[in-house]
């Protein structure tokens, strides 16, 4: 590859049949150049002509440059299952609305509109923004490749309430095993013992289980669309221990490579057969409907509860960042309640407040920071199980 930075943006520089090209790659990043080199060198081998003249704003129609931006930036940056979103929200809602609309006549007041009508036909303002970003970046990116004038409209993010983050108490768990069986009951359990998401499951490699040190690595997730095994979401390996209850099963069937779940036809699983298998478990359990990423959400939720740490469950989930981690934090209100008892007694006869003299206390009365805490109120932890699903924690974003 042929990528190089200069000042402060990638370029691509490589021949090809003995001419030379040199462009600026529209992912600012070595790996987004990469790409961009591929692609434009797969398009000179079908003899397609990859030299485009200089245009106005005025020249270019949004559909025309949607569909441009598609093939030259989505494509070759973005994973299989976000090209496919992107497709959706390009040809179902932003193509048919600004599709006719000259790049410089696309106001802020027709982004104003545009909200408005997808919030009259029911669309979630969480959904409305998604769609925002995705018009956003195709706006940046016609404006940076053409040097058009000006800049794009700004865009104005809608406000929505959190999501709530469902999850299992330890009986609905215990019930829902009782009914799972097969290599079904083993994905369950390994759902819940690990974290792991559902396609991060379904695209477990033998290879990526270390038997010595009972690890597992997380290194790929199965996409269904396209049927591909691709990286983990924000592009992260991380390594899970393997629970008790999961080695054993796991290591009485051990193979040296292929998928770890497989059907009764010995292929991989897809996302909608497993969801089926769940649904049909949940009926017979009894229980309340619920998708896969609930499980996630448990294994996360009574980490909490048991007063780990929540750097130690981001580590585990494969967080980006630790505010994904947090929507965890209050289901351990002992966390909380922890840090308020470091404070002390606060009545009028202990503080000397009740007689208007200042708060001083007396030497004897004295004592270090954390002597009225327990070793595990000190480390913050909540020893208590986890005692039910009612608590229900902020979600901005699903992970």
């Amino acid at each position: 590859m042929s990528a190089r930075k200069f000042g402060g943006s990638w370029w691509i520089d490589f021949s090809f049949d003995q001419v030379r090209y040199r462009k600026k790659s529209p992912e600012n990043s070595r790996v987004g150049a990469n790409a961009y080199e591929l692609l434009l060198r797969g398009r000179l081998a079908r003899g397609e002509n990859i030299e485009a003249r200089h245009v106005t704003a005025a020249e270019l129609e949004f559909r025309t440059f949607a569909e441009k931006w598609f093939e030259d930036y989505v494509v070759p940056n973005n994973k299989p299952s976000e090209q496919k979103a992107k497709s959706y929200i390009l040809t179902r809602s932003l193509v048919p609305f600004f599709g006719r609309t000259s790049l410089d006549r696309i106001s802020a007041n027709d982004v104003e509109r545009y909200k408005l009508r997808e919030s009259r036909r029911g669309t979630s303002n969480k959904t409305i923004n998604n769609k925002l970003a995705v018009l956003r970046k195709c706006l940046a990116s016609a404006w940076e490749w053409h040097g058009l004038h000006g800049a794009p409209p700004k865009m104005k993010p809608l406000k929505f309430a959190p999501a709530k983050t469902d999850f299992l108490t330890m009986d609905e768990c215990e019930r829902l095993l009782a009914h799972a069986e097969g290599v079904v009951f083993e994905m369950i359990l390994l759902a819940l013992r690990t974290g792991m998401r559902q396609g991060e499951i379904r695209g477990l490699q033998w290879e990526s289980i270390d038997w010595e040190n009972r690890i597992l690595a997380v290194r790929h997730s199965l996409c269904d669309y396209g049927n591909q095994l691709t990286t983990p979401k924000s592009n992260r390996e991380r390594y899970v221990p393997l629970a008790d209850e999961v080695y054993p099963l796991l290591a009485a069937r051990r193979q040296s490579a292929g998928y770890v779940f497989q059907d009764s036809r010995g292929r991989p699983f897809s996302g909608q057969v497993l969801l089926t298998h769940l649904k049909r478990i949940q009926h017979a359990a009894g229980l309340r409907d619920f998708g896969w990423h609930t499980l996630r959400h448990t294994f996360a939720s009574q980490l909490a509860v048991n007063g780990v740490p929540l750097r130690v469950v981001q580590e585990l989930l494969g967080h980006s960042t630790i505010t994904m981690t947090m929507r965890y934090s209050h289901v351990a209100p002992g966390n909380l309640r922890a840090a308020i008892r470091t404070l002390g007694p606060a009545s009028p006869q202990s503080t000397g407040l009740g007689n208007g003299q200042a708060m001083e206390p007396a030497a004897s009365q004295k004592k270090p920071a954390n002597s009225g805490l327990n070793r595990a109120e000190r480390e913050g932890f909540e020893t208590s199980g986890l005692h039910s699903s009612q608590f229900e924690v902020s979600e901005h974003l699903r992970d």
